[in-house]
Parts: C-alpha cells; structure tokens; sequence
C-alpha cells in the first residue's frame, strides 16, 4: 500500500482491536498510518500503548484525515456516529461497517446531502481476534476493484476474505458469523465424550479442539471435498464408520443444516428491524 494510505478505526473493542493488531503485526500499514477512537478512551490508550498507533477523541477528525474509515461499532449506535462523522466524509474515502445487519442502504441514508464515499460492509467471525477469522465483504454501487482490493489486504490480516454480493451477507451471518458457536458446541462435546471413553479433561478437551482445528486446516489446504476427506479415515467395519452411523442416526447433518438456516433467517429478521 501507499505510504500515504491512512486508516480510521472507530470502535476498538474485541473485533475492532483484532484488526488493528493484526494489520500492525503483518505490516499492512505501519502504527503511524492508523488512528483510533473509542467511547472507552483507556481502551484506546491502552491499545495505542501496545500498538503505537495514533488516538483520537474527534471521531469527525479522525474521518475526515483517514483514506478508509472502520465502523466498528455497535450496531444501535451506528446511526449516532454516522451522523457524526458524515460531514467530514468525502468521495475521495472508503466508509467500510462490520456492525450485523446495518445495510449499504442505511449507510447511505445516514449521510449528509451530497456525500458520497465509497460504501461497504464487513462480516468478520470471532476467530478474526486470533488471526483465523472467515470474512465476508459486499462493496456498494461505484466502489472501484482498487478500493475493494485494498479492504481485501487489511482484512486479510486477520483471516480470510472473500467477496458476496451483499443480499448473502445474512447467509454469511448465520454460517461463518453464528458457525464458531456451533464448532464449539461441537467441540465440547467432542471432549464430552473423551471423558466418558475416560480420558482426564483437560486432554479430552486439548484433543478435541486440535482435532477440529486440524481438520478444518485439511479441508482448506488439501483442497479435498471434505466428503473425500471423510471416507479416508473410515475404514470398512472401522471405529470411525461405526461413530458416523450415530451422527447419521441422530440426524447431525440436518441439525447443523437447520442451525444455519435459523441464524440466516433471524439475521434477516434482525436486518428489517
């Protein structure tokens, strides 16, 4: 990126502090070209202490000097700062939100007359705060690949980025936004079921979560369906085939299938308001 990029992040909470730190931490842009700002001003402080970057307490100022503006805030306060900000905004910036359910639509009508900057959204997952995060992105009409791709790179530093038109984004919600909720359940009761097999806990628990964690990195690595992936560790009249068949028995796929589909629809619901 340019030398002379900047970036505002408003909102340093735990999503918001994740992506200054990652973008820091992978070089991206260096501590003098971010600025941040938050209601808790010691959180700011203490980030900038960790971090080097700058703080502000004018979010108006920090958006009008910042080439991309982060929205990470709550979204029932998006509105409010908005409206703050939206004076100091021009068609030379990039506006980006990661608040659930606030659309390009609601954006834009929160913006004074005849301000126009680019418009989009951003659905991170809680892994974003450990650098393995599942991103979606949806740019607004007029956005350019130059700027699209320059979101791309700073989300980038805290997983992996993929772009959607913006009517999936609920889609996205309920899988990769509400999915590491469900991949902890399973993982609970992964360990569960070590400790009745009469495994000690905290290994039944070590051994769960490495488990999960090394199969999602051979799906994504190997490129395998993981249907493939799968049928290589069952072997015919095996341990592993005789555990599925109680997976299929209970209906486990239909279970997550479902799982999804009710966090899209209540992420649509939620949207509507």
């Amino acid at each position: 990126m340019a030398a002379k990029f900047s970036l505002g992040v408003i909102g340093v909470g735990n999503m918001g502090a994740a992506l200054v730190r990652g973008i820091v931490r992978g070089g991206a842009l260096g501590p003098a070209q971010i600025t941040v700002s938050d209601v808790d001003t010691s959180r700011a402080a203490a980030l900038a202490r960790e971090t080097g970057v700058r703080v502000s307490a004018d979010n108006a100022r920090l958006a009008g000097e910042s080439e991309f503006v982060v929205m990470a805030v709550k979204p029932n306060t998006v509105q409010a700062v908005m409206e703050e900000i939206s004076g100091s905004l021009s068609s030379q910036q990039s506006l980006v939100s990661i608040a659930a359910g606030v659309t390009l639509s609601s954006l834009s009508g929160w913006l004074a007359q005849g301000v126009s900057p680019a418009l989009m959204r951003a659905m991170p997952n809680t892994p974003a705060l450990v650098g393995a995060g599942a991103i979606a992105v949806a740019a607004g009409a007029g956005v350019t690949e130059e700027r699209l791709e320059r979101l791309k790179q700073l989300l980038g530093a805290v997983g992996e980025v993929v772009v959607v038109e913006e009517g999936m984004m609920d889609a996205v919600t309920g899988l990769s936004g509400s999915g590491p909720a469900f991949v902890f359940v399973m993982i609970e009761a992964l360990a569960d079921g070590g400790v009745a097999a009469g495994l000690p806990r905290a290994v039944a628990l070590k051994l769960a979560a490495q488990t999960v964690f090394g199969a999602g990195k051979l799906v994504v690595e190997s490129g395998q369906h993981p249907g493939a992936l799968k049928d290589m560790v069952a072997s015919p009249g095996g341990t592993t085939i005789a555990g599925l068949a109680e997976l299929e028995k209970a209906g486990f796929r239909g279970v997550v299938l479902s799982a999804v589909k009710a966090a899209a629809n209540r992420s649509r619901e939620l949207s509507r308001g």
